[in-house]
């Protein structure tokens, strides 16, 4: 094929890989394993735009580099096909989200096949297929049956704990439960029913259900995490939220805190991602206290950081969802709690936790009590304080903490100094642990660390608190008021009162599959729309749970399934995890960095303590790809009255008119030139009847800025119109080329034409214009392996390091390099098609065939190596400085003397010149650097 077509041999080469299942890896080899991970997609109707496969490209050329590298390499690809967005659609259509899902994955696996990427399609994974999320029910199933043991830290099954309870009952236990757990003695224990045993044991599992304040969305009829709501409304749909208590399935990830932490040290993250997750886990070393409330039996526990300010406390504040908020708010601030609380619903914890400027609150009309000094501190309300996060009390210092001060101030409450180093308390709060302590009873004239100690031990020595270490990290919520997800594999059955107990369904029994419904919304009585199912029942009408499990359970562990994709007795057998055991090599966006990262971590755990992996960290290395920005074009539209015959003016005379600047379809557009018939033809809605416009030099020339791709921006670009008009190697050496992987960058069509022509240009080392073959068996000059070994030597080192954008860059110079030495030699060009194979694998595959080797088989080859000495410069070119400035440069062996280069220097015809006649005074020679004559 002299001409290059890269439609024909792109799909040739594509339709080879997967007749012959090029990419397909076994589970035993050996070779040593390389496992590479990109973070699955949800299969949207949109399909992919060019932003999406950014990270693909990178996993996949590093995936094409390990092969080449002596490496057997598993690369997958799946689908988090469970999700909101399937089931709105079906509420809207009333189509099951079962054929849309599979509609929308038909699309992204042509557009992925159509990019050329090496994946391993055997094994490719849904997580709302039942094979699948029977082992995602598997999972919940044994998180069920386990605790944690905080003396052996880990997960253990809880018969273990049942054995402990018989012989000594729970008083020496060391494990997270429940706060309202009662202390029993293995007496205690055996006199109980076997219902009763049962109902404790809920208290210790790793997931149990709980009454928990949520984001409730009625307009979705359902609960959403923290990141589908924004500003109170729901993301998808703009429906009010409110903070709701609701009864819900939980996981206990709050075991996993501190292991959460410490694992980050072992792995290879970018630090701010790591940051990310310490400060989401939130470790703090503190105490707890008890504040006595006035007048009632019961008491406000506190955690704090600052136990040593206790004596400056001037108020407290409790969450609004608090639990003593009702029974200790006084007849006269019912009124103003009420309201208060009411407001506060209608926030998301994240808006709460973000909005440090606005002061609000109301007084509850009770006073907590001061253990310290007996003062009666008034108790108010405020949403900055969140239920979850640590006791849902905050002890207010507003001489040392500026949320607390401004508060203080609002309310006109005390601000009473605690430090002699403090200053200006009386405007702004000072956090300092400086200087020695004043009005702080027991501990006045003592430093920070001196005051710490004397305070938590006359608290423990009271009996009413204790030092302590705290995380902001809270267990998650585990349910979903949806219809498309996993069901729960759980079942209930009434107590002895006539209450719901949860019981676990057999592993025999799974999956248990979605039910059919007429309506995918909830049912008439507010229930999740399961309970629309009919005649879904477990054994004797013992219903279901009607929730389902979130959006991260099957993504919690998928990697796990790929290892061995079709086993139908586990979820992936011992050999194939003892062989693949953990991803070598991550890659996604760091949207996912506070939900899926830390989620997934937490279940690996938990397999781990549970002997059923063998890695404590799912993924070795990670690395977040940046966002490709979208390009958006504007025309500008003279504003008026009547648009029916609007007027656009071109965007270099848009400053003499009074304008309104109006998103145009990029689609339409070339290099920012309109196409103004194909604009008039689209968008009916802005051009009118009969439009004008006003253009220079003949063209309407569009605005430009960098937003985000979006289908609302009109600036979304589809890969396959791209893949269409240059070829997929041409995509994927420009999104590459386009800078850092990491870093964000926007897109632009008009750029792309230089990487189209640097493939042609490597096409022409091969044939001539008139489609010759040039390539010739005949040995490699000196030059020629100088480019090579030099590109080889940049190329690998750019791999090594992510640096893919530099590594492209290496390519187009090694390329004008070979053309213009015309070099011919089959020994060259070979190994420059292997090297480039990762980047541009069909036309590599391509060239390979064409210069006789195995068919389809360029990924199977050595990586070239690069030899020192054809990398290493036998020669310098020295510049020849006379007086300082530069006259002259001659190039000289590397171990020439120096005696010899000052020798050759000055009879230089040349340097002659410059000297007029005068004697060299000195000659400086810096070996490899410069020559300095001194006249």
């Amino acid at each position: 094929m002299s001409d290059y077509s890269h439609r024909e041999i792109e799909q040739k080469w594509q339709q080879y890989w997967e007749s012959h299942g090029t990419f397909n890896v076994e589970n035993q080899s050996d070779l040593p394993k390389y496992y590479v991970l990109d973070m699955f997609p949800y299969p949207s109707g949109a399909g992919l735009h060019v932003g999406h496969p950014l990270g693909y490209i990178a996993s996949d050329i590093y995936s094409r580099y390990k092969r080449l590298k002596g490496f057997n390499v598993l690369h997958p690809m799946g689908f988090d096909s469970f999700g909101l967005p399937a089931e709105q659609y079906a509420i809207q259509t009333g189509q099951h989200p079962a054929i849309t899902t599979e509609q929308n994955i038909t699309r992204y696996i042509e557009q992925l096949k159509n990019l050329g990427f090496s994946y391993d399609w055997k094994r490719e994974v849904r997580t709302s297929d039942p094979n699948y999320y029977k082992w995602t029910q598997w999972i919940f199933i044994e998180l069920f049956k386990s605790w944690y043991n905080n003396d052996s830290s880990k997960a253990e099954p809880i018969e273990s704990l049942i054995s402990i309870f018989e012989k000594s009952g729970n008083k020496g236990v060391n494990a997270p439960c429940d706060e309202d757990t009662p202390i029993f003695t293995a007496q205690e224990w055996s006199s109980w029913s076997e219902e009763d045993q049962y109902k404790l044991t809920l208290k210790y599992r790793l997931t149990y259900v709980a009454d928990a304040t949520v984001n409730w969305c009625a307009g979705l009829g359902s609960v959403l995490s923290n990141d589908e709501v924004k500003d109170g409304v729901s993301e998808r749909g703009g429906f009010p939220v409110v903070q709701k208590l609701m009864r819900q399935w939980m996981m206990r990830i709050t075991a996993y805190a501190q292991r959460l932490i410490d694992g980050l040290d072992t792995i290879d993250w970018t630090e701010s991602l790591k940051e990310q997750q310490r400060n989401w886990i939130g470790r703090s070393v503190g105490a707890l206290v008890k504040f006595d409330i006035d007048g009632h039996d019961n008491v406000i526990e506190v955690f704090t950081t600052r136990v040593d300010t206790i004596y400056g406390v001037t108020f407290m504040v409790l969450a609004p969802e608090h639990e003593l908020v009702d029974m200790i708010t006084t007849p006269e601030q019912r009124g103003d709690i009420d309201v208060y609380i009411a407001s506060t619903k209608k926030k998301s914890e994240r808006d709460r936790m973000s909005d440090v400027k606005t002061v609000s609150g109301a007084f509850t009309g009770a006073y907590a009590v001061n253990p310290f000094n007996d003062e009666k501190i008034p108790v108010y309300i405020a949403d900055y304080v969140l239920a979850g996060y640590g006791t849902g009390a905050v002890m207010a210092v507003p001489s040392g903490d500026q949320r607390d001060w401004n508060f203080a101030q609002h309310f006109n409450l005390p601000i009473i100094p605690i430090l002699d180093s403090q200053k200006e308390t009386e405007t702004q709060a000072d956090s300092t642990k400086d200087g020695h302590y004043i009005n702080s009873g027991m501990i006045n004239g003592l430093t920070f660390h001196e005051a710490n100690k004397v305070l938590i031990n006359w608290l423990e020595e009271k009996g009413i608190g204790k030092g302590k270490i705290n995380y902001r990290l809270r267990d998650a919520v585990f349910s979903r008021q949806r219809y498309w997800g996993e069901p729960v594999p759980v079942f209930y059955k009434n107590d002895s009162t006539g209450q719901p107990l949860p019981y676990l369904l057999g592993e025999n029994e799974l999956p248990l599959n979605l039910p059919e419904v007429d309506k995918y919304l909830p049912t008439e009585n507010g229930e999740p729309p399961l309970g629309r199912a009919q005649d879904w029942a477990h054994g004797s009408g013992n219903g279901y749970e009607l929730s389902t499990m979130p959006g991260w359970a099957g993504s919690s562990w998928y990697w796990y399934r790929y290892m061995d994709p079709k086993n139908q007795e586990e979820f992936a057998s011992k050999e194939s995890i003892d062989y693949w055991r953990d991803v070598d090599l991550y890659i996604g966006g760091t949207e996912h960095a506070t939900g899926h990262l830390l989620y997934s971590r937490f279940w690996n755990k938990f397999l781990k303590d549970r002997g059923f992996v063998p890695e404590e960290e799912p993924f070795k290395k990670l690395i977040n790809q940046g966002m490709i920005q979208g390009r958006s074009n504007f025309v500008y539209r003279v504003k008026g009255d009547d648009y029916s015959s609007p007027v656009f003016v071109s965007a270099g005379l848009r400053a003499q008119y009074d304008v309104s600047a109006l998103h145009v379809d990029v689609n339409i557009v070339e290099n920012d030139v309109l196409d103004v018939e194909k604009f008039k033809a689209t968008r009916r809605d802005i051009v009118g009847e009969n439009p004008t416009f006003i253009l220079e030099d003949g063209k309407y020339v569009c605005g430009v800025e960098v937003e985000k791709m979006s289908k609302s921006k009109f600036n979304v670009v589809n890969p396959d119109d791209i893949v269409e008009r240059y070829g997929a190697d041409t995509l994927r050496l420009y999104e590459m080329f386009l800078g850092p992987l990491e870093q964000a960058k926007p897109w632009n069509t008009n750029g792309i034409d230089g990487t189209y022509r640097f493939i042609r240009k490597l096409w022409r080392l091969f044939y001539n214009d008139a489609g010759q073959w040039m390539v010739k068996d005949v040995p490699a000059k000196p030059e020629e392996l100088k480019i090579l070994h030099k590109t080889i030597k940049k190329i690998e080192e750019d791999i090594e390091n992510f640096s893919f954008n530099t590594a492209v860059s290496a390519f187009m110079v090694c390329v004008n390099e070979l053309g213009a030495v015309k070099c011919q030699s089959k020994a060259v060009l070979q190994e420059l098609v292997v090297l480039l194979s990762p980047y541009a694998p069909h036309i590599s595959e391509e060239l390979w065939d064409l210069l006789g080797n195995e068919k389809g088989m360029v990924s199977k080859a050595a990586f070239p190596k690069w030899e020192l000495q054809h990398v290493t410069d036998s020669v310098f070119e020295y510049p020849i400085q006379i007086n300082g400035k530069v006259r002259a440069s001659l190039t000289f062996a590397l171990d020439t003397p120096a005696s010899e280069i000052e020798k050759e220097v000055l009879a230089n015809e040349t340097v002659q010149r410059w000297m007029e006649g005068k004697d060299a005074k000195k000659v400086i020679v810096v070996p490899r650097r410069i020559v300095n004559v001194v006249i």
